[in-house]
């Protein structure tokens, strides 16, 4: 069986890869295709149904996010340095499908279980709603595998087309809901957003199919498995780090300070977010190609730190002139409480970058427990100096936020300078 699959994959070293700069750009318009299609299916949900149903949608698409987040359990980190090093596609990939099948089944399982335990009104929701759930979970996490594999294989741009596709799916199916019914029923939104998520993940499977002759055919070998996951989840974890401020922020400021607090800080760090993406996802190549390539780790270093301050530091000076108006749409409470704290924050690209591109570097030389040590101590720092100002407003917050992650990105950037110093001395 084992020959079997190794004849049935193209031989890696046949595939014609695309630079590392087309493989980044192309992930960061696959991720615009997919915020902007998004926010074009909330408007139309929004005036398609009822503002409970959109509630309840927007939830499960969040929990979605989290149980995705969650079960990916480092898989595509795991594939990016398996490929890198030159072991079989087949038997890695089906490795890691097995393994966040598995874990995304269980973890949307188990938010169901307590859905239904502390919200019990959500009992009245059809069973196809939380079948759509289900769906959107493990295609949603076996996406990102697909995404994280392509890279690997030097075809990150591919997910332009994925991204792009699957947006424009469930564009056109929540409108055809909204002609053909008002008000549109829960189930029916929950349908078309996994609609679109489940499109990408099957354009995925075919870019595969194409570019290797991969079909998926997971497997929970723990022969298989124990690789997947000991490479894995010190990357998750490290990713964990970076993600954790962003995602606890809300939920502390929320619970400790006041839910005003969290509204208005919410809209301002998403829309920033939206300018740190771009180093987040150049450094996803960074790690792909320093892998492949560790004699050529420095040049690659600096080379996505120049795009990912080129092409954040854009998006960034788009929200620092239009915060204003950005957060107007909102409304005028969102506009004068949080656009300055949007300039601040929109700042913090450049810092985020020289982190981001020290994390790619801590994963591809193997210095998980370095990178998860810094990320965490970042971490409580950024929320801790956050919360301490959350008294003052969202501007006192972002300010506290940016000159702690300055004062972190300047730390860091001496470490990494040591790390590419010590690399240069190896390679000659």
């Amino acid at each position: 069986m084992r020959g079997e699959r190794g004849a049935a994959t193209t031989d890696i070293s046949t595939v014609v890869r695309h630079s590392a700069l087309r493989s980044s750009l192309g992930l960061i318009l696959a991720k615009g295709a997919q915020t902007g299609s998004g926010f074009a299916f909330w408007i139309v949900a929004a005036h398609a149904a009822a503002a409970r149903d959109v509630g309840l949608t927007t939830a499960a698409v969040s929990a979605v996010l989290i149980c995705a987040q969650l079960a990916i359990l480092g898989a595509g980190s795991a594939v990016i340095v398996s490929v890198g090093r030159g072991e079989p596609p087949a038997r890695v990939l089906d490795a890691a499908f097995g393994i966040v099948a598995l874990a995304s089944t269980v973890l949307a399982l188990g938010y169901l279980v307590l859905e239904l335990t502390v919200a019990p009104e959500t009992a009245s929701v059809s069973a196809l709603f939380w079948l759509m759930f289900l769906l959107a979970a493990i295609t949603g996490t076996m996406g990102t595998v697909m995404d994280q594999a392509l890279v690997a294989l030097g075809r990150g741009a591919s997910a332009t087309l994925r991204y792009t596709v699957g947006g424009v799916v469930s564009l056109a199916a929540i409108a055809v809901v909204a002609w053909q019914a008002h008000p549109a029923p829960v189930d029916l939104l929950m349908a078309c957003w996994t609609l679109g998520t489940a499109v990408t993940a099957v354009i995925g499977a075919v870019q595969l199919r194409r570019l290797i002759g991969y079909r998926p055919r997971p497997t929970l070998r723990p022969a298989h498995g124990r690789s997947v996951l000991m490479l894995g989840i010190p990357n998750q974890l490290l990713t964990l780090s970076e993600r954790a401020p962003g995602l606890l922020l809300p939920l502390l400021l929320a619970h400790m300070v006041a839910p005003e607090a969290a509204a208005y800080w919410y809209p301002a760090w998403m829309m920033a977010w939206a300018a740190y993406t771009a180093p987040m996802l150049m450094g996803i190549v960074q790690f792909s190609e320093g892998v492949r390539e560790p004699d050529r780790l420095v040049a690659t270093t600096w080379a996505t730190l120049r795009w990912s301050l080129a092409v954040g530091g854009l998006a960034a000076v788009v929200l620092v002139l239009f915060a204003r108006p950005l957060l107007h749409l909102l409304g005028e409470q969102y506009a004068d409480a949080s656009a300055d704290a949007l300039r601040l924050l929109a700042a913090g690209v450049v810092a985020y970058a020289v982190l981001q591109a020290y994390n790619a570097v801590c994963r591809a030389r193997g210095r998980y427990m370095e990178g998860i040590a810094v990320g965490v101590t970042l971490a409580v720092a950024l929320c801790t100096a956050a919360l301490w100002a959350a008294e003052k407003g969202s501007t006192a917050m972002a300010l506290a936020w940016l000159v702690v992650l300055t004062v972190g990105a300047a730390a860091v950037g001496l470490r990494l300078l040591a790390i590419l110093r010590g690399v240069t001395r190896e390679v000659r």
